[in-house]
């Protein structure tokens, strides 16, 4: 239990975030009304995502101040715990993804086309131009989030060979090639958590063996390096870093923790 923590309670979230969304269509049981790209729970309080509202405004469609101020909310939150924490804790993508890259490990699958991990910056700003282009909302075209969540209320049809698709693009073709290369929602959330609060820092990082596992298990190990390796902070200061607690989980060492930018920083000084 101990060396899976982190991980199990990621998928026990990224569940129940999915299940209460289906009790209303599934069970007639309406804590949550919506999905993902805008909800309202319990009548009470709104949720937007603010991708889906910066393309709205860019189309020309100017949301109810309900759905922009769910859309703060939603910012305010991911500003304290970290952008990425939605793809890695919220996001349904994220366990297809994962389950391609153990797969991909356990089968000794080596060869990879190499994308640059700046190209899902690129694919978010063209989703912008186009949803101002256009007046759509473009990216909710083709995102597979809305997608599966549209398949599991209404039917999957077509939205099978979009998950198995991703499944086989990331065990076959590319390393982590969706989540961590061209997903422009991880992008987005990036950008919104680059001075998040909450991190995971490196605090015990002398007591590091070299075993390299947590680079083996982490979804951006580019984002380790500098903390565990460097003379600087050992707090883990990339916007990339998904907070999903595989480094903590997989460290024998005890390396790795969460903490929060402010008390690290303060520690370090004194």
């Amino acid at each position: 239990m101990k060396q899976f923590k982190w991980l199990l309670l990621r998928r026990l979230m990224q569940l129940l975030v999915l299940g209460v969304f289906l009790l209303g269509p599934w069970f007639g049981v309406w804590i949550v009304k919506g999905n993902l790209a805008a909800s309202l729970t319990l009548d009470t309080l709104p949720l937007t995502d603010p991708y889906v509202s910066l393309q709205s405004l860019l189309a020309g469609h100017i949301p109810e101040i309900i759905g922009l101020l769910g859309a703060l909310i939603v910012v305010i939150f991911y500003l304290l715990v970290g952008g990425r924490v939605y793809c890695s804790w919220v996001c349904p993508i994220n366990i297809i993804t994962d389950a391609a890259a153990s797969l991909r490990e356990r089968l000794d699958i080596k060869n990879t086309i190499q994308f640059s991990r700046t190209s899902r910056y690129w694919i978010l700003g063209m989703s912008l131009i186009v949803s101002w282009l256009t007046a759509t909302i473009a990216w909710e075209f083709l995102n597979p989030v809305s997608m599966l969540f549209r398949g599991i209320v209404f039917g999957m049809g077509l939205t099978y060979g979009i998950v198995v698709a991703i499944f086989l693009f990331d065990l076959l073709l590319s390393h982590r090639g969706w989540c961590g290369h061209l997903c422009p929602v991880g992008a987005f959330y990036s950008i919104l958590g680059k001075f998040s609060l909450l991190r995971v820092n490196a605090n015990q990082r002398d007591q590091c063996d070299d075993c390299m596992d947590c680079f083996r298990v982490c979804p951006e190990p580019q984002v380790i390096k500098p903390a565990l390796k460097g003379t600087a902070s050992p707090i883990i200061l990339s916007p990339n870093c998904t907070n999903c607690g595989q480094c903590i989980d997989v460290c024998k060492q005890d390396v790795f923790r969460f903490g929060t930018r402010v008390l690290n920083l303060s520690k370090n000084d004194r």
